[in-house]
Order: C-alpha cells, then structure tokens, then sequence
C-alpha cells in the first residue's frame, strides 16, 4: 500500500472525505485502484450517511479503471445513505463523465469550496 500516498491524498472536512487523485490516477493498474478504494472506504464504514468529495482538479486524464474506483465508492457510499460528488474536472474529464452518462449520477462542481457547501 505504500504507493497509494502517491496516487490520492485523502483529507477530512468535518464529516466528509476529500479524495485528491494526482495526475498519475491515469496510469494506475486494476490492483493498486482495489487496494485505493478501500483505503477510501475503510474510514467510511462506521459513518451513517458519509460524503465524499472527489477533487479531480491534478488531474488531467483518466480511464475506465478510475471510472471503476469511482463507481465502486459510489456504490459503497449509497449502500450507507451518503453522497459522492466530484469537482474540478477539466474538460476533457467533463467531456468523458457526459460521454458515459455519468455526469448523470455525481453532482460535479468547479471547486473543492462549492462541492464543501453543497454537501453542507
């Protein structure tokens, strides 16, 4: 587990998690995105209704691995009542969550300060 620091910075504000991934999400394999979620989720399973906050603003691309992981939380956290939201995509990550109708799923905002006071 001692690369994932490198791929995801993982911080708290107040009851929600923060998931930062670096740029280098695009290059990450299907082990290291199983280990990655559940290094997300673990902290996650004794919160009723848990938050999570995907910043993707290091990011410059990714792909249906990420995509897995993200659907994987998702998936966790909606089991448990709580809501998964992403913000500061670029275009091209706007341009493939329209593509696979997954913009339809997660809220997405500009910033980490609008996804905050939105799940406020």
């Amino acid at each position: 587990m001692s690369e994932l620091p490198d791929y995801f910075e993982i911080e708290w504000h107040e009851n929600t998690v923060i998931v930062s991934p670096s740029a280098g999400i695009e290059d990450l394999s299907w082990d290291v995105v199983e280990r990655a979620a559940d290094v997300i989720m673990q902290p996650l399973e004794d919160q009723q209704a848990p938050d999570v906050i995907v910043d993707l603003s290091k990011v410059n691309y990714f792909g249906s691995v990420f995509l897995a992981l993200l659907l994987r939380c998702h998936k966790f956290v909606r089991r448990k009542s709580g809501e998964l939201v992403l913000c500061g995509a670029n275009k091209l990550a706007l341009d493939l969550l329209r593509i696979t109708a997954l913009d339809t799923i997660w809220a997405i905002y500009d910033n980490r300060q609008e996804a905050i006071q939105a799940l406020s």
